[in-house]
Protein backbone atom coordinates (compact mmCIF):
# COMPACT_ATOMS: atom_id res chain seq x y z
CA UNK A 1 0.00 0.00 0.00
CA UNK A 2 1.70 3.52 -0.98
CA UNK A 3 2.01 6.03 1.87
CA UNK A 4 3.63 3.39 3.89
CA UNK A 5 7.46 4.78 4.79
CA UNK A 6 9.59 3.03 7.67
CA UNK A 7 12.05 4.96 9.82
CA UNK A 8 14.76 3.55 11.77
CA UNK A 9 12.50 1.80 14.51
CA UNK A 10 8.96 2.42 14.00
CA UNK A 11 6.64 2.11 11.07
CA UNK A 12 4.37 5.53 10.27
CA UNK A 13 1.59 5.12 8.24
CA UNK A 14 0.77 8.29 6.57
CA UNK A 15 -2.66 9.41 6.12
CA UNK A 16 -3.97 11.57 2.91
CA UNK A 17 -7.37 12.38 2.12
CA UNK A 18 -9.34 9.39 0.61
CA UNK A 19 -7.16 6.85 1.52
CA UNK A 20 -8.94 5.75 5.30
CA UNK A 21 -12.43 5.80 3.21
CA UNK A 22 -11.85 3.09 0.26
CA UNK A 23 -12.42 0.21 2.33
CA UNK A 24 -10.33 -2.11 3.95
CA UNK A 25 -8.93 -5.47 2.65
CA UNK A 26 -6.95 -6.55 6.08
CA UNK A 27 -7.83 -9.87 7.80
CA UNK A 28 -9.36 -10.15 11.19
CA UNK A 29 -7.26 -12.56 13.39
CA UNK A 30 -8.38 -14.62 16.48
CA UNK A 31 -6.69 -13.75 19.48
CA UNK A 32 -3.11 -16.49 19.99
CA UNK A 33 -3.81 -18.49 23.01
CA UNK A 34 -0.27 -17.87 24.38
CA UNK A 35 2.23 -15.31 23.66
CA UNK A 36 6.16 -15.78 22.51
CA UNK A 37 8.58 -14.88 25.04
CA UNK A 38 11.90 -12.93 24.11
CA UNK A 39 14.88 -15.53 24.33
CA UNK A 40 16.83 -13.13 26.44
CA UNK A 41 14.01 -13.40 29.01
CA UNK A 42 12.46 -17.01 28.58
CA UNK A 43 9.43 -17.55 31.02
CA UNK A 44 9.60 -20.34 33.88
CA UNK A 45 7.00 -21.03 37.19
CA UNK A 46 9.31 -19.25 39.50
CA UNK A 47 9.24 -16.27 37.73
CA UNK A 48 6.43 -15.49 36.58
CA UNK A 49 5.43 -16.06 40.14
CA UNK A 50 8.09 -13.51 41.38
CA UNK A 51 6.51 -11.31 38.52
CA UNK A 52 3.44 -11.06 39.93
CA UNK A 53 4.94 -10.36 43.50
CA UNK A 54 6.39 -7.53 42.04
CA UNK A 55 3.73 -6.46 40.25
CA UNK A 56 1.44 -6.05 43.11
CA UNK A 57 4.03 -4.30 45.71
CA UNK A 58 3.59 -1.36 46.44
CA UNK A 59 7.36 -1.52 48.09
CA UNK A 60 8.62 -0.75 44.47
CA UNK A 61 7.44 2.86 44.72
CA UNK A 62 9.06 5.40 47.41
CA UNK A 63 5.99 6.08 50.10
CA UNK A 64 4.89 2.15 49.63
CA UNK A 65 1.68 3.41 48.02
CA UNK A 66 1.35 2.57 44.55
CA UNK A 67 2.03 -0.53 42.85
CA UNK A 68 2.29 -1.57 38.95
CA UNK A 69 -1.67 -2.66 39.86
CA UNK A 70 -2.71 0.70 40.96
CA UNK A 71 -2.85 1.86 37.98
CA UNK A 72 -3.08 -1.16 35.81
CA UNK A 73 -5.84 -3.40 37.83
CA UNK A 74 -5.89 -6.96 36.92
CA UNK A 75 -8.72 -7.97 38.62
CA UNK A 76 -10.83 -5.67 37.01
CA UNK A 77 -10.06 -3.95 32.64
CA UNK A 78 -5.86 -3.63 33.33
CA UNK A 79 -6.65 -0.35 33.59
CA UNK A 80 -8.04 2.06 36.93
CA UNK A 81 -10.39 3.50 34.90
CA UNK A 82 -9.59 7.00 35.53
CA UNK A 83 -8.88 10.21 33.14
CA UNK A 84 -5.39 10.45 33.82
CA UNK A 85 -3.67 8.06 36.63
CA UNK A 86 -2.93 8.81 40.44
CA UNK A 87 1.00 8.75 41.44
CA UNK A 88 2.88 8.88 44.56
CA UNK A 89 1.81 11.86 46.52
CA UNK A 90 -1.38 12.23 44.97
CA UNK A 91 0.04 13.72 41.73
CA UNK A 92 -2.15 13.31 38.41
CA UNK A 93 -0.24 11.68 35.40
CA UNK A 94 -0.59 13.28 32.12
CA UNK A 95 -2.32 10.55 30.09
CA UNK A 96 -4.69 7.80 30.89
CA UNK A 97 -3.38 3.89 31.74
CA UNK A 98 -3.38 1.41 29.22
CA UNK A 99 -4.82 -1.44 29.78
CA UNK A 100 -2.10 -4.42 30.88
CA UNK A 101 -4.21 -7.01 29.36
CA UNK A 102 -2.69 -8.11 25.69
CA UNK A 103 -0.01 -5.49 26.18
CA UNK A 104 2.38 -8.80 25.19
CA UNK A 105 1.02 -8.41 21.96
CA UNK A 106 2.28 -4.70 21.33
CA UNK A 107 5.07 -4.14 19.24
CA UNK A 108 5.97 -1.17 21.51
CA UNK A 109 4.81 0.19 24.61
CA UNK A 110 3.23 3.10 26.28
CA UNK A 111 0.92 5.57 24.30
CA UNK A 112 3.78 6.77 22.30
CA UNK A 113 5.78 3.50 21.70
CA UNK A 114 8.78 5.00 23.68
CA UNK A 115 9.29 1.62 25.51
CA UNK A 116 10.56 -0.93 23.21
CA UNK A 117 9.15 -3.92 25.20
CA UNK A 118 7.40 -4.80 27.95
CA UNK A 119 10.82 -4.79 30.19
CA UNK A 120 11.62 -1.45 28.54
CA UNK A 121 7.79 -0.60 29.93
CA UNK A 122 8.37 -2.21 33.12
CA UNK A 123 11.60 -0.01 34.49
CA UNK A 124 9.92 3.75 33.31
CA UNK A 125 6.92 4.16 35.90
CA UNK A 126 9.46 2.89 39.10
CA UNK A 127 11.73 5.84 38.76
CA UNK A 128 8.88 8.46 37.16
CA UNK A 129 8.69 11.18 39.59
CA UNK A 130 5.22 11.52 38.68
CA UNK A 131 3.73 7.81 39.16
CA UNK A 132 6.14 5.71 41.93
CA UNK A 133 9.06 8.32 41.99
CA UNK A 134 12.06 5.69 43.12
CA UNK A 135 14.92 7.50 43.13
CA UNK A 136 17.28 5.56 41.36
CA UNK A 137 17.79 2.16 40.19
CA UNK A 138 20.03 1.45 43.19
CA UNK A 139 17.22 2.47 45.78
CA UNK A 140 15.15 0.12 43.87
CA UNK A 141 17.80 -3.02 43.99
CA UNK A 142 18.54 -1.94 47.53
CA UNK A 143 14.86 -1.71 48.75
CA UNK A 144 14.10 -5.43 46.81
CA UNK A 145 17.43 -6.92 48.24
CA UNK A 146 16.25 -5.96 52.02
CA UNK A 147 12.87 -8.06 51.85
CA UNK A 148 13.89 -11.44 53.21
CA UNK A 149 12.55 -13.92 50.92
CA UNK A 150 12.38 -11.81 47.43
CA UNK A 151 16.82 -12.90 47.18
CA UNK A 152 15.96 -16.48 47.49
CA UNK A 153 13.37 -16.41 44.77
CA UNK A 154 15.17 -14.23 42.35
CA UNK A 155 17.98 -16.86 42.62
CA UNK A 156 15.64 -18.99 41.82
CA UNK A 157 14.10 -17.37 38.88
CA UNK A 158 17.08 -16.18 37.40
CA UNK A 159 20.13 -18.38 38.45
CA UNK A 160 23.03 -15.91 39.04
CA UNK A 161 25.25 -14.93 41.39
CA UNK A 162 23.63 -11.41 41.82
CA UNK A 163 19.98 -12.28 40.79
CA UNK A 164 18.60 -9.02 41.99
CA UNK A 165 18.93 -6.11 39.34
CA UNK A 166 16.95 -3.49 37.97
CA UNK A 167 16.85 -5.49 34.49
CA UNK A 168 16.00 -9.03 36.53
CA UNK A 169 12.88 -7.02 38.29
CA UNK A 170 11.85 -5.66 34.95
CA UNK A 171 12.13 -8.98 33.27
CA UNK A 172 10.47 -11.12 35.85
CA UNK A 173 7.13 -7.98 36.00
CA UNK A 174 7.30 -8.56 31.97
CA UNK A 175 7.18 -12.63 32.71
CA UNK A 176 3.99 -12.09 34.23
CA UNK A 177 2.73 -9.84 31.81
CA UNK A 178 2.81 -11.94 29.47
CA UNK A 179 0.45 -14.23 30.64
CA UNK A 180 -2.05 -11.65 31.10
CA UNK A 181 -4.21 -12.27 27.85
CA UNK A 182 -7.85 -12.56 26.99
CA UNK A 183 -8.57 -15.03 24.26
CA UNK A 184 -11.69 -16.75 23.18
CA UNK A 185 -14.20 -13.50 22.86
CA UNK A 186 -17.27 -14.17 21.10
CA UNK A 187 -15.41 -12.24 18.10
CA UNK A 188 -13.07 -15.60 18.45
CA UNK A 189 -15.11 -17.84 18.67
CA UNK A 190 -17.11 -16.82 15.65
CA UNK A 191 -13.69 -16.56 13.36
CA UNK A 192 -13.15 -20.24 14.76
CA UNK A 193 -16.69 -21.50 13.11
CA UNK A 194 -19.19 -20.33 16.14
CA UNK A 195 -21.30 -18.45 13.64
CA UNK A 196 -23.99 -17.82 16.68
CA UNK A 197 -21.77 -16.15 18.82
CA UNK A 198 -21.83 -12.83 17.54
CA UNK A 199 -25.31 -10.74 17.49
CA UNK A 200 -27.01 -9.30 14.06
CA UNK A 201 -25.80 -5.97 14.94
CA UNK A 202 -22.12 -7.53 15.90
CA UNK A 203 -22.06 -8.67 12.81
CA UNK A 204 -23.16 -5.39 11.26
CA UNK A 205 -20.99 -3.46 13.33
CA UNK A 206 -17.55 -5.76 12.10
CA UNK A 207 -18.98 -5.81 7.94
CA UNK A 208 -19.09 -1.46 9.36
CA UNK A 209 -15.63 -0.99 10.31
CA UNK A 210 -13.91 -2.73 7.30
CA UNK A 211 -16.05 -0.84 4.95
CA UNK A 212 -15.57 2.20 6.35
CA UNK A 213 -11.75 1.53 6.25
CA UNK A 214 -11.85 1.49 10.70
CA UNK A 215 -9.42 -1.77 9.61
CA UNK A 216 -6.62 0.17 8.17
CA UNK A 217 -5.22 0.90 11.37
CA UNK A 218 -6.80 -1.43 13.87
CA UNK A 219 -6.41 -4.80 12.15
CA UNK A 220 -4.02 -8.16 13.26
CA UNK A 221 -4.90 -10.50 16.25
CA UNK A 222 -5.24 -7.25 18.60
CA UNK A 223 -6.73 -4.89 16.23
CA UNK A 224 -3.75 -2.42 16.69
CA UNK A 225 -2.07 -2.50 13.81
CA UNK A 226 -0.15 -6.04 11.73
CA UNK A 227 2.35 -7.82 13.49
CA UNK A 228 6.06 -6.00 13.57
CA UNK A 229 9.09 -7.09 14.86
CA UNK A 230 9.48 -6.07 18.92
CA UNK A 231 10.57 -2.30 18.97
CA UNK A 232 9.31 -1.09 15.82
CA UNK A 233 5.76 0.75 16.40
CA UNK A 234 2.70 1.14 14.56
CA UNK A 235 2.02 4.91 14.44
CA UNK A 236 -1.04 7.25 13.34
CA UNK A 237 -1.28 10.61 13.45
CA UNK A 238 -4.70 11.93 15.78
CA UNK A 239 -6.71 13.57 14.62
CA UNK A 240 -6.12 12.81 10.96
CA UNK A 241 -8.88 15.53 10.05
CA UNK A 242 -8.07 18.29 12.04
CA UNK A 243 -10.28 21.28 13.16
CA UNK A 244 -13.66 18.99 13.81
CA UNK A 245 -15.80 19.78 17.35
CA UNK A 246 -14.33 17.48 18.49
CA UNK A 247 -10.89 18.71 18.66
CA UNK A 248 -11.02 21.68 21.19
CA UNK A 249 -14.47 19.97 23.20
CA UNK A 250 -11.74 16.82 24.08
CA UNK A 251 -8.83 18.45 24.01
CA UNK A 252 -7.13 16.49 21.47
CA UNK A 253 -4.01 18.04 19.82
CA UNK A 254 -2.81 19.54 23.53
CA UNK A 255 -0.04 16.25 24.01
CA UNK A 256 1.60 16.22 21.27
CA UNK A 257 2.21 12.37 21.02
CA UNK A 258 5.35 10.63 19.77
CA UNK A 259 6.80 14.32 19.62
CA UNK A 260 7.16 14.96 23.44
CA UNK A 261 10.13 11.87 22.73
CA UNK A 262 11.57 12.35 19.81
CA UNK A 263 11.03 15.86 19.31
CA UNK A 264 10.97 15.50 15.71
CA UNK A 265 7.82 17.59 13.89
CA UNK A 266 6.94 14.88 11.71
CA UNK A 267 5.85 13.00 15.09
CA UNK A 268 3.77 15.45 16.48
CA UNK A 269 0.10 13.97 17.73
CA UNK A 270 1.48 10.45 16.08
CA UNK A 271 -0.14 7.78 18.62
CA UNK A 272 0.75 4.13 18.99
CA UNK A 273 -2.62 2.48 17.53
CA UNK A 274 -4.19 1.25 20.31
CA UNK A 275 -5.95 -2.34 20.91
CA UNK A 276 -9.67 -2.93 20.51
CA UNK A 277 -9.58 -5.79 22.62
CA UNK A 278 -11.50 -5.18 25.63
CA UNK A 279 -12.33 -1.86 24.43
CA UNK A 280 -15.71 -1.71 26.30
CA UNK A 281 -14.31 -1.86 29.92
CA UNK A 282 -11.59 0.51 29.20
CA UNK A 283 -13.13 3.90 29.37
CA UNK A 284 -12.75 6.79 29.31
CA UNK A 285 -10.89 6.81 26.13
CA UNK A 286 -7.92 8.41 24.02
CA UNK A 287 -4.43 9.44 25.00
CA UNK A 288 -6.36 11.55 27.81
CA UNK A 289 -9.30 10.15 28.86
CA UNK A 290 -11.33 12.82 27.84
CA UNK A 291 -14.26 10.70 26.44
CA UNK A 292 -16.62 8.67 29.02
CA UNK A 293 -18.52 6.44 26.67
CA UNK A 294 -17.53 4.52 24.31
CA UNK A 295 -20.38 5.36 21.88
CA UNK A 296 -18.56 9.09 21.26
CA UNK A 297 -15.64 7.61 20.76
CA UNK A 298 -16.82 5.89 18.10
CA UNK A 299 -18.08 8.90 16.87
CA UNK A 300 -15.00 11.07 17.52
CA UNK A 301 -12.84 8.11 15.82
CA UNK A 302 -15.32 8.50 12.53
CA UNK A 303 -14.76 12.16 12.00
CA UNK A 304 -11.16 12.81 13.48
CA UNK A 305 -9.89 9.52 11.58
CA UNK A 306 -12.36 9.26 8.47
CA UNK A 307 -13.83 12.85 7.93
CA UNK A 308 -16.91 10.73 8.47
CA UNK A 309 -20.64 11.46 10.61
CA UNK A 310 -21.80 8.16 11.67
CA UNK A 311 -25.19 7.95 11.80
CA UNK A 312 -26.88 6.36 15.43
CA UNK A 313 -27.82 2.80 13.73
CA UNK A 314 -24.18 2.69 12.88
CA UNK A 315 -22.79 3.70 16.01
CA UNK A 316 -24.89 1.08 18.00
CA UNK A 317 -23.66 -1.46 15.49
CA UNK A 318 -19.99 -0.92 15.52
CA UNK A 319 -20.35 -0.30 19.74
CA UNK A 320 -22.08 -3.93 19.14
CA UNK A 321 -18.97 -5.39 17.57
CA UNK A 322 -16.65 -3.93 19.81
CA UNK A 323 -18.53 -5.57 23.12
CA UNK A 324 -17.63 -8.94 21.02
CA UNK A 325 -13.97 -8.57 21.39
CA UNK A 326 -14.09 -8.75 25.34
CA UNK A 327 -12.75 -11.86 26.33
CA UNK A 328 -11.93 -14.38 29.05
CA UNK A 329 -10.24 -12.66 31.97
CA UNK A 330 -7.82 -15.84 33.45
CA UNK A 331 -8.45 -16.09 37.34
CA UNK A 332 -6.10 -13.56 39.36
CA UNK A 333 -5.53 -14.22 42.93
CA UNK A 334 -4.04 -11.86 45.41
CA UNK A 335 -0.13 -13.01 45.85
CA UNK A 336 1.10 -13.71 49.46
CA UNK A 337 4.38 -10.61 49.30
CA UNK A 338 7.35 -11.28 51.36
CA UNK A 339 7.42 -10.25 55.08
CA UNK A 340 9.98 -7.81 56.58
CA UNK A 341 9.86 -8.76 60.33
CA UNK A 342 10.24 -5.81 63.24
CA UNK A 343 10.73 -3.38 60.87
CA UNK A 344 9.97 -1.10 57.89
CA UNK A 345 11.81 -0.60 54.30
CA UNK A 346 9.54 2.67 53.88
CA UNK A 347 11.68 5.32 54.86
CA UNK A 348 9.54 8.16 53.81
Amino acid sequence: MKNIRLQSNKLILAVTVGLLGAGSAYALEPLPDKVQCPSDNPASAAKVELGKQLFFDPRLSRDGTVSCNSCHDVHGSGTDNRPVSIGVGGKAGGRSAPTVWNAAFLSVQFWDGRAASLEDQAKGPILNPVEMAMPNEKAVVDRISSIPGYPQQFAKAFGEKTPVTYGNIAKAIAAYERTLITPNSPFDRYLKGDKKSLSSPAKRGMDLVQSLGCTTCHNGENFSGPKLPQGQGFFMRFPTYAGSEYEKKYNLTADLGRYETTKKDEDKNMWRVPTWRNVALTAPYFHNGSVKTLDEAVRVMARTQLNKTLKDDEVTDIVSFLDSLTGEFPKQSMPRLPMTPNRTTIEE
